[in-house]
């Protein structure tokens, strides 16, 4: 049976892998790395697709290393030390081997307790291997700070559409490995759409294009359509363009659908958005903005709420995670309304960078030294606690400014309460 078209296209030397120029461009890290010996060991963080286990692999080919390759998911530590085990033996043994380095690949390295990590430890610290590793997490949670200080951490970006659109052509004409047809084969709204679905993953763009392609051969057509396309995707081609004014005209509407504390369409423009294939990421970057900029303080759960469900669909991914946005979007649309965070944080901003670098009151400078002391540093400060319900009224803004009020809180959900609270500590006092 053959291999899957992505996996038959996987690049074998550094100068026919596509994409990445931050890391693989001329004079940046993995063109000049090969040079280095023994390799560093190296952690390869990026998304799904962006091409980690094949720069990997890449790198152990190109420095003629003994490559052990091994999954978290399916392998365990027992299997790792009877394969170091034999690799001492052979090196004891001498002969051409010996002399090899040795690179321990494990693909999803954050897959692995901390315990499993550890283990790793010895071989890597002797220089008995070069271990690397692959995560779609971020490596300082993910990772033991053990192995990440003797580890170079490597950033892959997903895929630019052009990079994709290389791949597809690529892979869509290449007649020993690839689907050996012509590129008009692939219609360009159909190369489009697989690009902009794939959302920078190669392996999904390769899938869907091997797929694309046995449809139509199996229907007699003599191309790839849109229709065909769609059906390999399983998913609409809408009318929508990640950098076009779609775009902005959809993100609109989901805002102002929340403002307006409508639910229902905030889920419609929400479910739209994620069927045309808007980066769910970045739908919630704009829910965790307007946690802050439309509710603020009136329901302080929105943000963590939406941070919540950020991190929720980093760790699912696609459809699970996309649940976690729903619920999060149905909680803004339905949470009470207040920008005076907002409003406020406008006027303080404008005052520092207009009213100038007034002096810090004496009595509000700390006075770690005698010097200090005696120049008056937090001379008669009023420290709160000492006072009944831990609060002093105290002018805590400079004296040339005089005190200002930014923050009106509104009488809308948990608002009310802040208001209530500091009419109490202030009074009418501006």
């Amino acid at each position: 049976m053959r291999a899957p078209l992505a996996d038959r296209m996987r690049p074998a030397t550094l100068s026919d892998f596509v994409g990445q120029e931050d890391l693989l461009g001329e004079g940046k890290f993995l063109s000049s790395i090969l040079s280095a010996r023994p390799l560093p060991s190296l952690i390869f963080w990026g998304p799904p697709g962006s091409g980690k286990t094949t720069l990997a692999r890449i790198l152990a080919a190109e420095t003629d290393a003994v490559f052990l390759p091994y999954s978290a998911v399916l392998s365990g530590i027992k299997e790792i030390r009877e394969a170091l085990a034999n690799l001492s033996r052979t090196r004891a043994g001498g002969g051409p081997a010996a002399s090899r380095p040795a690179i321990l690949f494990i693909d999803e390295i954050h897959r692995w307790n901390k315990s499993q990590q550890d283990a790793l430890l010895p071989a890597v610290e002797k220089g008995t291997v070069t271990l690397f590793g692959t995560t779609t997490e971020n490596p300082s949670f993910e990772i033991r700070n053990a192995l990440l200080s003797r580890s170079r951490v490597l950033v892959l970006s997903p895929l630019l559409s052009s990079d994709l659109e290389t791949i597809l052509r690529r892979a869509l004409t290449d007649a020993d490995r690839g689907l050996g047809k012509p590129e008009t084969f692939l219609a360009p709204e159909a190369l489009r759409h697989i690009v902009a679905v794939a959302d920078g993953d190669a392996r999904v763009a390769l899938n869907a294009l091997e797929a694309a392609v046995a449809i139509a051969e199996h229907k007699g057509l003599s191309e790839v359509d849109m229709g065909t396309a769609e059906e390999a995707l399983r998913k609409k081609a809408l009318l929508y363009d990640k950098d076009g004014e779609e775009h902005y005209n959809l993100i609109s509407a989901l805002h102002k659908s929340l403002r307006g504390s409508d639910p229902d369409a905030a889920l419609y423009w929400l479910a739209r958005m994620l069927s045309a294939g808007e980066d769910p990421l970045y739908v919630a970057r704009r829910m965790i903005r307007f946690a802050s900029e439309d509710i603020g303080n009136a329901a302080p759960g929105a943000l963590q709420m939406t941070v919540a469900a950020a991190e929720t669909y980093e760790r699912l991914g696609s459809p699970e995670g996309e649940l976690a946005l729903a619920q999060a979007a149905v909680y803004l649309a339905t949470a009470p309304k207040s920008n005076r965070v907002y409003i406020a944080w406008g006027k303080a901003t404008r005052d520092a960078e207009t009213e100038g670098a007034a002096p810090v009151p004496l009595h509000l400078r700390n006075a770690p030294t005698r010097m200090m002391k005696e120049l008056g540093y937090g001379k008669e400060y009023k420290y709160p606690h000492d006072f009944a319900d831990g609060f002093v009224p105290e002018n805590y803004f400079p004296e040339t400014l005089g005190r200002r009020k930014y923050y009106e809180p509104s009488e809308a959900g948990h608002e009310k309460v802040i208001a209530d609270r500091l009419k109490a500590w202030w009074g009418g006092r501006k």
